[in-house]
């Protein structure tokens, strides 16, 4: 029953906790990240795809519409 659990906490926590942990810090760093930060955006975003993938149909991070002023 232990490994069980063990088993669930850390599918949890790499299928749900830490993608979205990673949505957020992409929104936030993405247009002023340095180049080594950026190559290490790339890297948790393949380590952590299958979280991602299954969080993105209910995470809408597009960009704010500008308000164009004349």
């Amino acid at each position: 029953m232990l490994v069980a659990l063990l088993y669930l906490a850390l599918g949890g926590t790499y299928l749900l906790v830490v993608p979205l942990i990673l949505f957020f810090y992409l929104q936030k760093r993405w247009y002023v990240a340095s180049s080594f930060e950026r190559a290490f955006m790339y890297f948790m975003v393949f380590f952590f795809f299958p979280g991602l993938f299954a969080l993105s149909p209910f995470l809408n991070f597009r960009p704010k519409r500008r308000q164009i002023e004349a």
